[in-house]
């Protein structure tokens, strides 16, 4: 009968308790591609041929009306000053009286956003519910 020693067990080799992450590295690369691939298969998109149109686009007989405030708070209807009392009388003017006129708003960066909006609620009571808000491009800076 054999008797196996600490001595012995010098020749076996130790069992790993880590993690073989290769195989799971490597299959995850191939997942990457199958989905780099596949991705610009999934964005076709349908093809449809427009017909032409000739007819022109009409030209609005309006100049658009500007209302600005300006860093210092002030008011102006285009290029005229107005107080803020004073504005729906001076939309009244420049659009004639027409409430269905888009205004257009500009606004300094400075301006505290509860003064813009104390603006567009001006613009709300005096009847101008169309309101666009003009800004720059961001590489127009």
């Amino acid at each position: 009968m054999a008797i196996r020693t600490a001595s012995d067990r010098d020749d076996t080799p130790e069992e790993a308790h880590e993690i073989n992450v290769t195989p799971f590295i490597d299959v995850m690369l191939v997942l990457l591609i199958i989905f780099m691939v596949a991705a610009p298969l999934a964005t076709v998109s349908v093809p449809v041929q427009l017909p032409a149109s000739s007819a022109q686009a009409t030209p609005s007989d309006q100049a658009p009306v500007y209302v600005t405030v300006q860093a210092d708070l002030s008011l102006r209807v285009g290029e005229m000053p107005v107080a803020r009392d004073g504005l729906s009388a001076a939309l009244q003017a420049a659009t004639h009286g027409d409430a269905e006129q888009r205004i257009y708003m500009r606004a300094d960066q400075r301006v505290p956003y509860g003064e813009l909006m104390a603006t567009l609620d001006a613009l709300r009571a005096a009847g101008y519910l169309k309101v666009a808000l003009v800004g720059l491009e961001q590489g127009a800076r």
